[in-house]
């Protein structure tokens, strides 16, 4: 069963209530917060979720805030971590696929419920490619990440 780490702000907290009832059916998920919709800083959510995935190999992470841009570029911050602001599902499979993303950030007041839904199953569903000119790219973030 695949690990699906869950993690929102309180903006996102809704959306991610939902999406944790409907995952959990078929997925094995951890729930990093926030858990009411008091209001919470979002980089102490991309920080608990960012460490949870890079412990789990294989693990992905679903990351919601209120646009999805703060918590994708708090993500972004660890070593490791591919995450990408994804409000269409061509963008979800395709970041897999080609770049090996690994967390999908969602604006709670962007995307409905439904279209969340079939963004993340979707995110869920995609497998990387390993392809040489995939590979090769990432070996160059890996290179960047390393300060070369």
């Amino acid at each position: 069963m695949k690990k699906i780490i869950l993690g929102a702000d309180h903006r996102g907290y809704y959306l991610k209530e939902n999406i944790r009832k409907l995952l959990s059916v078929d997925f094995e998920i951890v729930d990093v917060g926030t858990n009411s919709a008091e209001p919470v800083d979002y980089p102490d959510i991309a920080s608990a979720l960012s460490k949870m995935v890079l412990a789990n190999p294989g693990a992905r992470g679903i990351l919601i805030c209120g646009s999805g841009v703060g918590a994708c570029v708090a993500a972004n911050k660890f070593k490791g971590i591919r995450a990408a602001i994804c409000h269409d599902a061509f963008s979800a499979h395709q970041g897999v696929e080609d770049d090996d993303m690994n967390v999908i950030c969602l604006g709670g007041g962007i995307v409905g419920e439904s279209l969340a839904i079939d963004i993340i199953r979707t995110f869920i569903s995609a497998n990387f490619k390993e392809e040489e000119r995939y590979i090769r790219r990432l070996d160059k973030i890996r290179k960047i990440e390393d300060g070369n």
